[in-house]
């Protein structure tokens, strides 16, 4: 999962520290990590978190920091080495398959000594997202929610007073808004970037639908998928949807929404702030967020949609040679006290009671509908080995069958031959 920020940040990797540090005592505490991570843990308006866990006596933390790719691939090989000096390292959620999870330490032992404070109060479906073989191998420290953002001036242009409630009012919306506007801008209805799996899957979770159950069932030929599939398809005929949706990417939808050229969009909610910023946005604080609507039918069991979360957790290599003041920095780092300065930096806060803050509550205006869809969030996919092949497959037949060029039932029916012989047995 990439740009699953609330801000841009790029980084390329940090200089290394010299080896000869780690061979002295008290050597700092080694951590692989984004840019992200080290921003979001020692920001200024938070405060430095990683600070307060060296004030209690702890060595300094020395971030080494890398890229999305470069972190995994360079974390997986040093966590493949007989020993590493490697003490923590930053891990996403669809990374973690049986392969990758056999490399970290299991974190149940290490719950059961000496927990976390207030486990109860970490979200379930980022806890869960980090289960392998029924084993916890990482801890939840940052995570991106799906959301609808609108934009309110076009919907008032359209007559329209109030957002969608259901998903089946989102689809009516999306038409009346996709028309130009009076200064000869075109606006479409709604923008995702593209009909990958896990934009798809914010759509079909509307009726609670999948793509791959947590026990490895394809059911992308069942009502939920193929609801979204036909939603999407029908939109795309009705011009409410782009013409060139397969080409379209997370900038592209920053833009579309930024110059009011999209009335609604399904992205990560904290996007939000990018849609709304006055120096790139024609419509400053006219950008809202909600959670994504459930459907009508559906409406009596979930208040929202159980849309996508993916997220970025803390492990600990099992080569690592400082265990214990490994898992002494993560409970710091996820600490009531720390998730909220965190928060305060720019995280995606994985505690709800973050949500109840009221400094939090000030700098995100949709704190509310955030804590809404986290209660009930699950991830796009489990996580296994051929996950990128099934994506892929996914996408081409999703493509096809948007573009007229198969029914929704042929296109899905093929996604679950092509992929069941790729799941775990």
């Amino acid at each position: 999962m990439t740009g699953i920020t609330r801000r841009t940040l790029l980084g390329a990797a940090a200089a290394m520290p010299a080896a000869s540090a780690f061979a002295q005592g008290g050597a700092p505490l080694n951590v692989f990590a984004h840019r992200v991570h080290q921003t979001v843990a020692t920001g200024a308006q938070g405060g430095n978190i990683a600070d307060g866990w060296t004030r209690d006596g702890n060595p300094a933390v020395q971030w080494t920091t890398f890229d999305t790719g470069p972190l995994s691939e360079r974390l997986f090989r040093e966590a493949s080495l007989s020993e590493t000096t490697v003490d923590v390292g930053f891990v996403l959620n669809p990374q973690v398959v049986p392969r990758v999870a056999a490399l970290f330490e299991p974190l149940d032992p290490w719950m059961a000594r000496d927990p976390i404070e207030a486990p109860e109060d970490v979200f379930k479906g980022l806890l869960d997202g980090f289960r392998v073989g029924g084993s916890l191998a990482a801890m939840p420290f940052r995570h991106a929610s799906s959301g609808l953002h609108y934009n309110a001036a076009l919907l008032e242009e359209r007559g329209i007073a109030k957002p969608p409630e259901t998903i089946e009012e989102v689809v009516e919306v999306a038409k009346r808004c996709s028309y130009r506007r009076s200064d000869g801008t075109p606006v479409v209805g709604l923008v995702m970037p593209g009909v990958t799996y896990p934009n798809v899957i914010d759509l079909a979770r509307a009726w609670d639908g999948d793509f791959i159950t947590p026990d490895f069932r394809c059911v992308a030929d069942q009502p939920p998928m193929l609801n979204a599939i036909r939603t999407i398809r029908e939109l795309f005929q009705a011009g409410a949807f782009p013409r060139n949706f397969a080409t379209i990417q997370s900038e592209d939808v920053n833009t579309w929404v930024q110059q009011g050229r999209a009335a609604m969009a399904l992205n990560s909610m904290g996007r939000n702030r990018i849609y709304n910023d006055p120096q790139r946005s024609k419509f400053p604080g006219q950008v809202k967020t909600i959670a994504v609507p459930i459907s009508e039918t559906l409406k009596s069991k979930f208040d929202v949609a159980p849309a996508k979360v993916e997220f970025w957790g803390m492990a600990i290599p099992r080569n690592a040679r400082r265990k214990e003041l490994s898992w002494s920095f993560i409970k710091a780092m996820v600490s009531k006290q720390a998730t909220l300065a965190a928060a305060l930096n720019g995280n995606g806060p994985v505690r709800a009671s973050t949500y109840q803050d009221a400094k939090f509550r000030d700098n995100v205006p949709y704190a509310d509908e955030e804590r809404r869809v986290l209660t009930v969030a699950r991830v796009p996919l489990p996580a296994f080995d051929e996950a990128a092949r099934a994506g892929d497959i996914f996408k081409e037949e999703a493509e096809a069958a948007v573009l007229g060029m198969k029914t929704p039932e042929a296109a899905m029916a093929n996604v679950v031959s092509r992929v069941t012989p790729l799941l775990p047995k």
